[in-house]
């Protein structure tokens, strides 16, 4: 008998061989610290790890050393405004004493400008010499010259004659040097000066 012979004499199962037996795949166990599925009330966070408790507190203390420098910061900020602020003050008050003397000392230069009735007219006709050649006079601030009177304005803008003057006074300035369009000084001024009139305007 050969081998074929032999492999011939087994038993036939149903015209192929038989499966294996079913074997259930093995579960997978969810990684360790995640939760595959929260239930409201049910589900409670875990307590931290020593290095999660660790890592919190050197957060925490970083964030309190931050915040220290921060406040120093802006203490020593502050500090060196009210510094800057007196200085400054002090600088201010030192700068105005010598502005206000050298105001004082320094006349002011203020233009009169000769008018008739808020009109700008020539120069001449405020001087007293000229008004007294001419039979006028002077009274009060003004210089009559043949039924017309004149009287300076000070420290407006220069006017062309014919116009009519703005802003200024028909008050002399105590203290400035005034003089007219023609370079006439009107008054001297000046630290200590008695202003002196030359015309009836001042």
């Amino acid at each position: 008998m050969t081998e074929n012979d032999a492999g011939n004499n087994q038993p036939e199962t149903g015209g192929g061989t038989t499966p294996p037996p079913y074997v259930p795949a093995p579960q997978q166990q969810p990684a360790r610290g995640k939760i595959r599925r929260q239930e409201s009330g049910v589900t409670k966070p875990r307590p931290p790890t020593l290095a999660e408790q660790r890592a919190r507190e050197q957060a925490l203390r970083e964030q309190e050393q931050q915040r220290a420098a921060l406040e120093a910061e802006q203490a020593r900020k502050a500090k060196l405004r009210k510094r800057l602020l007196i200085g400054g003050g002090v600088t201010v008050g030192v700068v105005g004493v010598v502005a206000i003397w050298y105001a004082v000392a320094s006349p002011d230069e203020v233009e009169a400008q000769c008018t008739r009735d808020d009109v700008v007219v020539e120069d001449q006709y405020c001087d007293e010499n000229y008004a007294r050649s001419h039979g006028g006079y002077s009274s009060g601030g003004f210089i009559y010259i043949g039924g017309s009177s004149y009287r300076y304005h000070y420290g407006g803008p220069s006017t062309p004659v014919g116009q009519k003057v703005t802003g200024g006074s028909y008050t002399a300035p105590k203290g400035a040097t005034i003089t007219t369009k023609s370079g006439t000084t009107v008054q001297r001024g000046g630290f200590g000066v008695s202003g002196g009139s030359k015309s009836g305007g001042s």
